[in-house]
């Protein structure tokens, strides 16, 4: 998944830490076999190479992903969307290119859930050059099954980090909660903006500043608008805790999404604790979180 791994387990003896540890690492390496679009072999890239044809069926765990994302492009009024992961054919951060805006118009004509055609467990892509991408959630949907395979073997404390998302599947061993920092998306350093503490939850962090390049005194980061094609520019960072990392992850991209109003009525509708920078650099939180 191109990003570090971390596994904390407690276990009665070395071995057996290990052995668990690397169960979880192989189901991480699993879900990214299965649903990586890099892989020609994985399923995602077997119902893209269908668009514009017949429809696939997908299996159960392919179609709960499905109905997962469906979900959300409904909560979201659209602004997370399994079919826009299109846009990076425009976009290219490694080059500092801004695409032109008739690129990103032709590409808008491929976006849409509500153009693709779904019902269990068949999937059709109606247009030719239409995707599938599970991008968006696949990192923090691979740190709870990790966590699920820990807690099925017998552990009782620790976590599961992928890349920064971080999923809890117990206390540390005298009781305290673990606390995870969240990095301050301008300071340098490592300084960080805040901490959440987490036993049994998840903390994901969408932000501007991993994925990111600057022209004309404008940043451009990763984090795209399926709506307009766009880059998100209302929020520096938004790290939410909720009790799975598919939660949290969801949550903290779409409100990177949103003007800062909407963003902050949407995730406590959502009833989540949050640490959030907007644009102009004001911090914005809610739960019981630490400065």
């Amino acid at each position: 998944m191109a990003s570090r791994c971390e596994v904390r387990v407690y276990a009665r003896d070395e071995a057996t830490a290990r052995a668990w540890a690397e169960a979880a690492i192989g189901e991480v390496r699993r879900i990214e076999r299965k649903f990586s679009r890099y892989r020609d072999d994985s399923v995602t890239a077997a119902i893209n190479r269908s668009a514009g044809g017949a429809p696939v069926d997908v299996d159960d765990e392919t179609a709960a992903l499905l109905d997962f994302g469906a979900r959300l492009h409904t909560a979201s009024g659209g602004a997370f969307d399994l079919t826009s992961g299109v846009l990076r054919r425009a976009w290219d951060f490694r080059s500092g290119r801004v695409p032109a805006q008739h690129e990103i118009e032709a590409l808008l004509t491929l976006i849409g859930w509500s153009k693709v055609e779904w019902e269990r467990p068949r999937l059709r892509l109606p247009q030719p050059g239409m995707e599938i991408d599970f991008g968006g959630i696949g990192k923090e949907y691979a740190a709870d099954r990790a966590a699920g395979v820990l807690i099925e073997q017998g552990a009782r404390h620790g976590f599961v980090n992928l890349g920064g998302d971080v999923r809890a599947f117990g206390a540390q061993p005298d009781g305290a909660r673990w606390r995870i920092a969240i990095q301050h998306p301008r300071a340098g350093g490592g300084a960080a903006v805040g901490a959440i503490d987490i036993a049994r939850e998840a903390v994901a962090t969408s932000g501007d500043y991993e994925r990111y390049f600057e022209k004309d005194g404008r940043r451009y980061c990763h984090i795209l608008d399926p709506r307009s094609g766009w880059p998100a520019a209302h929020w520096q960072c938004v790290s939410v805790c909720a009790p799975l990392a598919v939660a949290a992850g969801a949550c903290s991209t779409i409100a990177m999404l949103k003007p800062v109003d909407e963003a902050l009525e949407f995730l406590h509708r959502q009833n989540v604790d949050f640490i959030a920078v907007d644009a102009r650099g004001r911090v914005h939180r809610r739960g019981q979180l630490h400065p």
